[in-house]
């Protein structure tokens, strides 16, 4: 099982980190993954993180799931990445994981992704989600896509992805040895 969660400049910090530190935890090869062109690539907090690869070296291939993690103009940076948006329409066609949260779904619903399904966003980029239903919870499953609200949801966020790449048994041995009520 191998997940990519992508940086580009003006990525979410705490969304980012959290899924990679979650999903590592769980077993699951998680690498993140820089569209930017350097592998230090900066948060939208001024945090510098240095990715584990470059994009042009990803093994889209060996890739079970693509995360993308919000935060602006990250999330735009993501949006304007031909290389990706080719990657995530495959993914779709493929019947493979999307996952986003915060403002990147944005990402999704600007490709058409996201017509007659749930999805949830940051407060605010919902008209971005073209063509979505709109949810109500922290997170929201529509198929084979993930999409959750922000900061304050990203183990939650975490939490199911690792249930869906694995079950729920994981997440409650996580929920443990993390403290989580």
């Amino acid at each position: 099982m191998k997940v990519y969660v992508h940086f580009a400049d003006g990525f979410e910090e705490i969304e980012a980190i959290t899924v990679l530190d979650v999903l590592r935890r769980a077993g699951i090869d998680a690498q993140s993954v820089s569209v930017t062109g350097n592998l230090l690539v900066m948060g939208a907090h001024s945090i510098p993180i240095k990715a584990d690869a470059l994009f042009d070296d990803a093994a889209y291939e060996d890739c079970d799931m693509i995360v993308l993690p919000g935060g602006m103009p990250g999330s735009t940076g993501l949006w304007k990445h031909q290389g990706l948006a080719e990657k995530i329409r495959n993914f779709s066609a493929q019947g493979k994981w999307l996952a986003a949260i915060c403002a990147a779904p944005m990402v999704f619903g600007q490709m058409g992704l996201l017509k007659g399904r749930k999805a949830i966003c940051y407060p605010g980029f919902e008209d971005k989600l073209l063509g979505a239903k709109i949810g109500k919870h922290n997170v929201e499953i529509d198929g084979k896509i993930i999409t959750s609200k922000g900061p304050g949801t990203a183990m939650e966020f975490a939490l199911t992805l690792v249930e869906v790449l694995q079950n729920k048994e994981a997440v409650k041995n996580l929920r443990e040895s993390m403290q989580i009520e």
